[in-house]
């Protein structure tokens, strides 16, 4: 049990530091060799920063499916990181809109989120990432109740999809990558609904006897 402790924590560190490696090679770049970022390092930041938070999130989700289906358990003791990494990046991605886009008006950031539907709904999903990230402790688990903690950390469910739409109404060509990652996001809430049903399927034929509660992580 100690030997699994202790290599469910050394995965974690290593999880850890490999998520913030995107960050630390644009930040190396942006100081040390500016031509990596390509001919617009503005474009290339907010657009990597994007593709790092709508990968969190769709991790995230890719949790739950691999701890039922293959039986690691111990997965779901890394949701927490992946969602706050998520919200770090798209913390990350707004910064670079702001700064680079816009260099800091207000008035005219504003605009663009009311009259550009891809920033409307980024923008969105990301204030809706925003309270899912201040109660991923274990104390607001406490001071909300497992029954109301689950209820509000459900939003996923309407973050991911916003976050693919609005990579998906921001290209204007290709758009090979945004249907990629509407395929995996179809996959991964797929797999819930189906599980749903499943279990639907199972209390009918017991009867509708409701199963004992029990306390358990979702997402």
């Amino acid at each position: 049990m100690q030997r699994s402790i202790t290599a469910t924590a050394a995965l974690k560190a290593i999880v850890f530091v490999a998520a913030l490696v995107p960050v630390a090679r644009l930040a190396g770049a942006l100081l040390f060799d500016p031509e990596a970022l390509g001919a617009n390092p503005a474009e290339f930041i907010t657009r990597t920063t994007g593709d790092c938070t709508l990968r969190f999130l769709l991790l995230t989700l890719v949790v739950t499916p691999l701890r039922k289906l293959l039986g690691w358990h111990w997965l779901a003791g890394f949701r927490r990181m992946l969602g706050l990494y998520a919200f770090f990046y798209g913390l990350v991605h707004l910064s670079s809109y702001v700064s680079f886009d816009h260099v800091f008006e207000l008035a005219e950031i504003l605009k663009d989120i009311l009259k550009r539907p891809f920033i409307t709904v980024g923008f969105t999903a990301l204030v809706l990432l925003l309270p899912l990230a201040v109660t991923s402790t274990d104390r607001m688990v406490r001071r909300l109740g497992a029954k109301r903690w689950l209820a509000l950390h459900r939003l996923v469910y309407v973050i991911a999809p916003l976050g693919v739409l609005h990579f998906w109404w921001m290209v204007k060509a290709d758009l090979t990558e945004p249907a990629i990652y509407a395929a995996i996001l179809a996959l991964l809430l797929g797999y819930r609904v189906a599980a749903k049903l499943k279990d639907a399927r199972k209390r009918t034929a017991r009867g509708g006897r409701a199963p004992l509660p029990q306390a358990r992580a979702n997402g």
